[in-house]
């Protein structure tokens, strides 16, 4: 089974502060980091941030 995060994990493992990561599952397109909400709960699969992050940095998406 994949690995899902929560806000605060996501948030500690990339060491930039919650409302970060907040305002990046509010953005749109390309700059929305890939999220999956459960009713009130916000989850983030691993991989799919890391490739998120990976594009990112190599400036493949804006």
């Amino acid at each position: 089974m994949d690995t899902y995060l929560d806000i605060n994990e996501l948030a500690k493992r990339l060491r930039v502060p919650v409302t970060w990561i907040y305002d990046r599952t509010r953005k749109n397109g390309t700059e929305q980091i890939p999220h999956y909400k459960f009713g009130k709960y916000v989850r983030f699969l691993e991989k799919e941030v890391l490739e998120y992050l990976k594009a990112k940095s190599k400036g493949g998406a804006k």
